[in-house]
């Protein structure tokens, strides 16, 4: 499902208290206001990433087509991003100051947390943005090929854990996770090529450099869209699921 079409499906679903929580302690009546602002939260929410999503297609778009005035627009985009994230983060302070359930609370602070991650989704389409407009005077080089693939997964990702959150998917936002790992490995494969090229090549280095960090962006922004797919778990099964990987490493180590 496209996050531009999330939003009326997410319009279209309450969020109930958690069982445990209406067993533990008396419901607590959401005042209208709060409602109607937790509504606006959404929705604000699905249109950042809506404009996130955009910018990094059309920064990859820009690297494909040698479109360097398509670069340029892009940070017009992060701005309203920006803005967003700015306005959310002031919907979330009203809203933790008035009465709200425990789920309530929980969306309200994942919904600043994925703001923050999408925020920085668009920082990356506008670093790869500022180096396509490095490399549109040059002669593109074969290893270019392999970041439009590289990009549709780690947008497909992110997509997929805005559909998790919308749908209250907790099953669906684990699922993602794994996915980060295939975004590391290319990132390091593309590294590794980038290297070789440039000892073999000395003349194709500042290009190289130039697609390392366009590949290093899109492994960041994979990086985001599992963020915000550990706070969808946390969001509706009420367990902080981050840094599990580290920590049972930690342990196989002991």
């Amino acid at each position: 499902m496209r996050i531009a079409n999330t939003k009326r499906g997410l319009e279209k679903r309450a969020f109930p208290l958690p069982v445990a929580s209406a067993l533990l302690a008396p419901r607590l009546i959401v005042p209208a206001t709060s409602e109607k602002v937790l509504a606006g939260l959404k929705d604000k929410l699905l249109t950042m990433a809506s404009y996130a999503e955009a910018a990094v297609n059309r920064a990859v778009k820009a690297l494909m087509r040698r479109d360097d005035d398509l670069a340029r627009r892009i940070k017009e985009e992060d701005d309203r991003i920006d803005a967003l994230e700015k306005e959310i983060d002031e919907d979330a302070l009203r809203l933790l100051a008035r009465p709200a359930s425990a789920f309530h609370l929980r969306f309200i602070t994942t919904a600043m947390k994925i703001s923050q991650n999408l925020e920085r989704v668009g920082d990356e389409a506008t670093t790869i943005s500022r180096r396509v407009i490095e490399l549109a005077s040059e002669p593109q080089l074969k290893q270019a090929d392999s970041i439009p693939p590289m990009a549709a997964l780690a947008v497909q990702m992110l997509k997929d854990a805005l559909d998790a959150f919308v749908n209250r998917d907790a099953a669906k936002a684990r699922a993602i996770i794994p996915a980060d790992k295939r975004v590391d490995e290319w990132n390091k494969r593309l590294h590794r090529e980038l290297a070789a090229f440039m000892a073999e090549k000395p003349a194709t280095i500042t290009r190289c450099l130039s697609l390392m960090v366009i590949c290093k962006s899109l492994e960041r922004i994979a990086d985001h869209a599992t963020n915000v797919a550990e706070e969808v778990v946390y969001l509706h099964e009420g367990q902080d699921i981050r840094h599990q990987a580290l920590e049972a490493a930690t342990q196989k180590k002991r």
